[in-house]
């Protein structure tokens, strides 16, 4: 099954506005030239942007109820491979920007109570998140760290909007996110975590003993799954069509796809933005995606195939294409 709340598509639309709002992050609102209204979407939904011929995904950060643009932050990376230079330096009121989506592997479960983690610009996909909590009468609350205050984005709409629901914690002034504290299992709770990588890896870790389904992460980079089986070479079947393929230990089953004219959407080639979920009819997977929940992978129904393969053992996976 689908873990995209959203219908996707692509969209030529244009910097309505842009603002800095901590350093090195950059606010666009991207609106369609002729006014009209954008796709709907769903907190925790992101899109991708075409930036100087590269591919890069943003979360959307506004509310969904403001159908007629749409808001992403941009950190500027200390060592970019060029997408958040290009915003930063390159991309203004009244430029166009390919984008598609909106795409949502990171939604919001109805739930009386959440606690949401922030670290850095991974506050930007619960910005959404926290309106919605919020408007359904849920209790609620948000740690938000980063680096120092200044580097921390939407302080003040945060602030202004929610109060003590919101605590800061800037690292140079109270230190590390107390996590003990924050992630202390109560009934009934969702845990919502968006941020750098050894962020997501100590919450992780203080959530083993919570209920299966409490966590919910966002990575933004591929999630490190340790030492893998040496990779072998396998095939796939197209249910839609009876062609075969084979998949050498060397290649992708994406690169195979795209080789063959399969159509098919991809992206970020790393398993982070679900751009390139496939559905599984048959066949057991290895999962080397940084989005399924061990649930998911055990399911064996979608992969995403720029990094998944099939399991050791398993010679043929069917795919619903």
């Amino acid at each position: 099954m689908s873990r995209s709340t959203d219908i996707e598509e692509s969209l030529s639309l244009v910097v309505a506005q842009t603002a800095d709002v901590a350093d090195a992050l950059r606010i666009l609102v991207l609106r369609r030239p002729d006014g009209a209204d954008l796709p709907p979407w769903t907190p925790g939904a992101h899109v991708d942007l075409e930036l100087g011929g590269l591919v890069r995904q943003y979360s959307l950060s506004g509310s969904p109820t403001e159908r007629r643009q749409w808001r992403v932050a941009v950190l500027r990376e200390p060592e970019s491979r060029g997408g958040s230079a290009y915003v930063h330096d390159k991309l203004g009121v009244g430029d166009e920007v390919e984008v598609r989506g909106p795409r949502n592997h990171f939604p919001l479960v109805p739930s009386p109570r959440y606690v949401f983690v922030a670290g850095g610009i991974g506050v930007t996909p619960l910005l959404p998140m926290l309106a919605e909590a919020q408007a359904a009468g849920a209790d609620w609350r948000l740690d938000y760290g980063g680096r120092s205050r200044s580097s921390m984005g939407f302080v003040d709409e945060l602030v202004d909007a929610y109060g003590d629901r919101v605590r800061l914690h800037p690292q140079d002034e109270v230190g590390l996110l107390p996590l003990p504290e924050i992630l202390r299992p109560t009934p009934e709770t969702l845990v919502y975590c968006c941020g750098p990588e050894p962020l997501l890896q100590v919450v992780e870790a203080a959530c083993v003993g919570w209920p299966s389904g409490s966590l919910h992460l966002e990575r933004f980079t591929p999630k490190d799954l340790g030492a893998r089986d040496e990779a072998v070479g396998f095939q796939v079947e197209l249910a839609h069509t009876g062609v075969t393929l084979d998949v050498p230990p060397d290649r992708s089953v994406l690169s195979v796809l795209e080789e063959a004219g399969v159509p098919i959407l991809s992206s970020c080639t790393e398993g982070t933005c679900g751009t390139c979920e496939t559905g599984v009819l048959g066949g057991e997977v290895d999962h080397r995606d940084s989005l399924l929940t061990a649930e998911e992978q055990a399911a064996d129904d979608v992969m995403f195939v720029c990094v998944s393969r099939a399991r050791s053992g398993c010679p043929r996976l069917v795919l619903d294409l």
